[in-house]
């Protein structure tokens, strides 16, 4: 499952081990997950996306690419086609 977790840590100015000691997960595990090779349990994946106050699909893209119109803008990602609250477009 491809994901955005690096830049949305960039983003944020946090390293891997940060985000794995609030999300109480293994360093190793953070990095899996941003290479694609780990795919996180739907609770951790939740977690991810409060942590960076995005929706879950903003985060993580369940097949090969993100919905078009996704895309980071101001350092907010925002996805136009899709309605969320408290955004306007």
């Amino acid at each position: 499952m491809k994901n955005k977790i690096k830049i949305f840590r960039a983003m944020h100015d946090i390293t891997q081990e940060t985000l794995a000691q609030e999300m109480g997960v293994a360093r190793q595990t953070i990095l899996a997950i941003e290479k694609g090779k780990y795919d996180p349990s739907l609770d951790l994946a939740f977690k991810l996306a409060r942590r960076f106050g995005v929706r879950i699909d903003e985060l993580f893209a369940y097949g090969e690419e993100f919905p078009q119109g996704s895309k980071i803008r101001g350092g907010i990602p925002e996805n136009r086609d899709a309605p969320h609250e408290g955004r306007t477009t």
